[in-house]
């Protein structure tokens, strides 16, 4: 069973331009993907500064881009982080919300994303506190589909370490005073997840009382760590019987719009195929059909220096040499892949923090 296939700009760092975040939709629409959320972590007007409104030219961007989606058939979504308004959600904090929501509205938003990722969650009564705004924002939107990230989103302990210890019985909390048509991100057994298995997505099924709405954070490739990587091996490690253990996939992408593609394309066919899934092939026919022959071989023929090694670990004369051969190609791809070797998406954790 194949679940519902998106798309869901979850990262920090450089947002896409609007050409390149068509493009990838309508690629993604061909094959079969048939939602797009935009929540950039750059946009600080879906996050700490929410309250504010966005300039016109912003939402003539998002507007325009949701027509796109219409057209394409792709349910448009935006994510939106009230950043930590359980502090205080009193009657002014209602009010700006309701004033957001209405112009999310406006824009033609159908899916929309309550996310509260990335905050302090080390609070009794949480996801009490937090099912309560969920609800007051279902009755103020017209959204047809409410999708909540939880600040503990995955099982990695590294949430704790970054956020405070989750409250005893979170998720059960949640799945407790969550109306049941709420839907509910999940990263997995880690925040960026190698693997997902049945038996796990059964049990925070069972925890929530839902399935999982999953957020794949692959080939996503911001922060500090993996900002020095492009993330282009096609996807393994879903194996199709997960799929009716799921709400719907979102994909998280890398930095690189163009490249995000050579992923992107293989996860359909992992559901498609099942035991007959062969990722080496599944990655060379997306990659022939993105790049075209010769740009697509020399790709492969790079693949452990730019996925595996590293723009830090290459020696420099390597990395001169790389950025010659990518130069002489006029293609987006090959672009992008010069524009990492120059250093373009570096990221610091200080970047991350001001994503906020």
């Amino acid at each position: 069973m194949t679940p519902e296939l998106g798309l869901i700009e979850g990262y920090y760092g450089l947002p896409w331009d609007w050409a390149a975040r068509e493009r990838v939709m309508r690629r993604l629409a061909a094959s079969g993907y048939r939602f797009f959320m935009y929540a950039p972590k750059a946009d600080a007007l879906l996050r700490r500064r929410w309250r504010e409104a966005h300039p016109e030219a912003d939402l003539k961007a998002l507007s325009d881009f949701s027509a796109a989606c219409r057209d394409a058939g792709v349910r448009f979504g935006v994510g939106l982080s009230p950043f930590e308004v359980w502090k205080d959600f009193g009657a002014g904090t209602r009010a700006a919300l309701a004033d957001k929501l209405a112009l999310l509205d406006d824009l033609g938003v159908e899916d929309l994303g309550i996310l509260f990722d990335d905050m302090r969650g080390d609070l009794p009564g949480l996801a009490e506190a937090q099912a309560e705004i969920v609800h007051f924002i279902a009755g103020r939107t017209r959204a047809s589909r409410i999708v909540f990230c939880p600040t503990y989103y995955s099982d990695d302990p590294a949430l704790d370490m970054a956020f405070g210890q989750r409250p005893d019985g979170y998720l059960e909390a949640l799945g407790r005073a969550l109306d049941p048509r709420i839907e509910v991100f999940w990263t997995g057994e880690e925040v960026c997840s190698r693997a997902y298995g049945v038996r796990h997505l059964e049990r925070v099924g069972e925890q929530l009382g839902r399935r999982p709405f999953l957020w794949d954070n692959y080939p996503v490739n911001d922060g500090p760590r993996m900002s020095p990587f492009l993330y282009l091996r096609a996807f393994t490690g879903r194996p199709a019987q997960i799929g009716s253990r799921l709400a719907a996939h979102a994909v998280n992408p890398a930095l690189q719009p163009e490249l995000t593609l050579l992923p992107a394309l293989t996860l359909p066919e992992t559901y498609r195929l099942g035991d007959d899934y062969d990722y080496g092939a599944a990655l060379e026919a997306a990659a022939r059909e993105v790049l075209g022959p010769g740009l697509s071989e020399l790709v492969r023929r790079h693949l452990m220096l730019l996925n595996d090694t590293g723009r830090d670990n290459m020696d420099p004369e390597v990395r001169d040499r790389l950025r010659g051969r990518y130069v002489a190609f006029d293609h987006p791809a090959a672009r992008e892949i010069v524009d990492w070797l120059d250093g373009k998406w570096v990221m610091t954790r200080d970047m991350m923090a001001g994503d906020h």
